[in-house]
């Protein structure tokens, strides 16, 4: 490598962005959301992603949760709600009782509210 493409790459933009933590909770969403999605997936798999949804979920209810959060208190109710709707959602898929389509329309609509409130900050 020459001199002059040590420095283009030496100064060159840098091509990492600055992420907020809204846009990183819409990224994990997504990424579950879709492979919640995948109908061609393994049985395992698909089981494998309903545990990560649950468990993101949990993760979400234990911070709202806490008295220190600083969402309002009736977002913060309506996601514990979401958290325990999902919870008992993926019990019944679990079974075999129920499709996942709840859980992906309730990711869906969750990443849509983060990406609105990323654009308008």
């Amino acid at each position: 490598m020459n001199a002059i493409e040590l420095a283009r790459q030496a100064y060159a933009p840098s091509t990492a962005s600055i992420r907020t933590p809204r846009s990183i909770e819409a990224q994990l969403i997504s990424e579950i959301t879709s492979r919640l999605s995948q109908t061609d997936a393994s049985y395992a798999s698909i089981v494998s992603a309903v545990h990560d949804n649950r468990q993101m979920w949990t993760a979400l209810a234990v911070d709202v949760a806490d008295a220190a959060n600083g969402l309002p208190q009736e977002l913060r109710a309506s996601i514990f709600y979401l958290a325990e709707f999902t919870d008992i959602h993926s019990q019944k898929f679990l079974r075999g009782d129920a499709d996942l389509q709840a859980l992906i329309d309730i990711n869906t609509s969750v990443i849509r509210g983060l990406r609105s409130a990323v654009g308008a900050t």
